[in-house]
């Protein structure tokens, strides 16, 4: 449509009231439409107001029984007038099918017809003699007809009742139920012939007779600087039209300050890495150092044996871990008599440990895997400082971390991937306690907005003793662990060369469960994966954990 063609209309009208029916009515395509008046709404030509009204069409049921003249309780009660001794009602269910229930509960509730007790056979009631207006038919035609129906009362102050009347009928409305005027409208609305009431529409709706729509359109009226005709606006003040005195005769664009303008072509930060980068900048703050976590493929000795754990614990079965096919061991062991500690302390004890008494293999020890948990990175640098403790180095407290991927044979759900993130950090002094332990993880866990905790007693083949860390968390406003938790035992410190009063604190979380609960995300699959939405990367808002 020519735009000096619906400045025109809009000028000799005063408004369009439905963007939808006068796109229909023109033939035009609503969606370009849309463009054009949303167009001249920018230029404050047109003031754009949505709205959105109530359409009721009847449903494919509805049109059969429009055509046909007839509903389904009038062609039940025809078949027993015309048969005085009643019918079978599987003769009748037959023939209407799956409009026979809906039919027979008419019938029944109009007490049209009656039905003996233990009997299949239907009769008219005495008192029917012909049969009734088909009020179904009447209803469905005035539906058809005018498209709209007297469903509920929304307020709208202001009107009188010739008003009204005057209202397309999806738009009446009135005060409430209360209000004088509502009966007296309803009533002219039902004898016009224009409107049913909202039970009897209700009733067609739950016999699938009727569709509701909802439409949405626009009221278009004239905007501040209506014209016939659009005067081009300009985008720049230029120094021509500074030295020409030309702007102050032309008009000139507003800025759109909510326009988010052109978005950067550069990448954007994993939600993982998001939380990663928070944690991270946490234990910065607190002084920890970060260690290096490039070994993906571990040997089972720094995986599970430097760290006093069993050869025949269930972790280390081929259903908990991956191990590797090529290389199957890894090219070397430490030489230097740590290899013989570990061994020791494995199969007869020591520092007051009875140790587990079987016999342990060094080839078990060699045998390659993917780590499982980043607590492999911490045996090898509390065995690089027992070194140099050894030989004659000052002991000075140290304090590490680590964020990085481990694996698990576990079969993947929504809340579990056979990769994830761990998150460990590790505190080495003097004469610490399990007091001091309490009171690093409320510091620390106070930094990522959790500030109310709990410990539960546990057991961790590396550490004694051994806590579950719970925390109220409140986003979920409920309890949940957030990590896990002890001090190394003296059978993996005092073997590596660490001081009989050198204490290691340390503990892990997984990265995972805070990115889900921070972002919502039910389905870890969503966040790691094929299917994780792109979209939803660059949209992902930045991540504070302690808000």
């Amino acid at each position: 449509m020519e735009e000096s063609a619906l400045l025109s209309y809009v000028h000799t009208h005063g408004a369009i009231e439905n963007s939808v029916e006068f796109a229909q009515s023109h033939n035009i395509d609503h969606q370009q439409f849309y463009g054009q008046i949303n167009s001249l709404s920018l230029a404050n030509i047109l003031v754009l107001e949505k709205r959105e009204c109530t359409s009721a069409l009847p449903s494919t049921e509805g049109l059969q029984i429009l055509n046909q003249g007839q509903s389904a309780e009038i062609k039940l009660l025809a078949a027993l007038i015309n048969s005085p001794d009643g019918v079978d009602k599987n003769v009748l269910q037959q023939q209407l099918g799956d409009n026979y229930l809906p039919a027979f509960k008419a019938c029944m509730k109009n007490k049209w017809i009656s039905q003996e007790k233990g009997s299949d056979i239907l009769k008219k009631s005495a008192t029917v003699s012909e049969l009734p207006k088909d009020v179904v038919v009447d209803q469905l035609k005035i539906i058809s007809a005018s498209g709209f129906v007297f469903l509920e009362l929304e307020k709208q102050k202001g009107k009188s009742l010739e008003d009204l009347k005057t209202i397309e009928f999806a738009n009446l409305k009135v005060q409430d139920d209360k209000d004088p005027r509502y009966t007296e409208l309803k009533k002219a609305c039902i004898e016009q012939g224009k409107c049913i009431n909202s039970n009897d529409f209700t009733e067609l709706k739950s016999r699938k007779l009727v569709k509701v729509e909802t439409i949405k359109f626009f009221y278009v009226s004239k905007g501040t600087e209506f014209a016939l005709e659009r005067k081009k606006q300009e985008t720049d003040l230029t120094t021509q039209m500074i030295l020409s005195n030309e702007w102050q005769n032309a008009s000139f664009k507003e800025y759109n300050f909510k326009a988010t303008g052109k978005r950067n072509e550069n990448g954007y930060l994993h939600t993982l890495l998001k939380v990663r980068t928070e944690f991270r900048k946490v234990f910065l703050e607190l002084g920890f150092e970060e260690m290096a976590t490039n070994n993906f493929v571990e040997s089972s000795f720094w995986n599970f044996d430097a760290l006093f754990q069993p050869q025949q614990h269930p972790a280390r079965d081929a259903h908990d871990t991956f191990f590797l096919e090529n290389p199957k061991q890894c090219i070397s062991l430490p030489t230097d008599g740590y290899l013989e500690d570990v061994k020791k302390i494995h199969e007869e004890g020591g520092f007051g440990s009875i140790g587990y008494r079987y016999d342990w293999k060094v080839e078990e020890s060699k045998k390659n895997l993917l780590r499982t948990h980043t607590t492999a990175v911490s045996t090898r640098y509390l065995r690089k400082l027992g070194e140099e403790l050894s030989n004659g180095a000052e002991f000075k407290p140290r304090k590490y971390f680590s964020i990085d991927r481990v694996f698990r044979n576990e079969a993947p759900d929504a809340t579990h991937l056979c990769e994830f993130h761990q998150i460990e950090g590790m505190v080495i002094d003097k004469g610490l306690t399990l007091g001091d332990m309490i009171g690093l993880f409320r510091v620390f866990f106070a930094k990522i907005g959790i500030t109310d905790l709990k410990f539960k007693p546990a057991f961790n083949p590396y550490t004694e003793p051994s806590m579950e860390i719970f925390g109220y968390h409140p986003m979920l406003k409920k309890w949940v662990e957030v990590g896990n938790s002890g001090m190394f035992r003296p059978e993996m410190l005092r073997p590596m060369g660490l001081p009989e009063d050198v204490t290691v604190l340390a503990w892990g979380l997984s990265l995972e469960r805070p990115t889900m609960i921070k972002y919502s995300v039910d389905n870890i699959r969503d966040l790691v994966g094929h299917k994780v939405d792109l979209g939803g990367v660059q949209k992902n808002p930045i991540c504070r954990l302690n808000k």
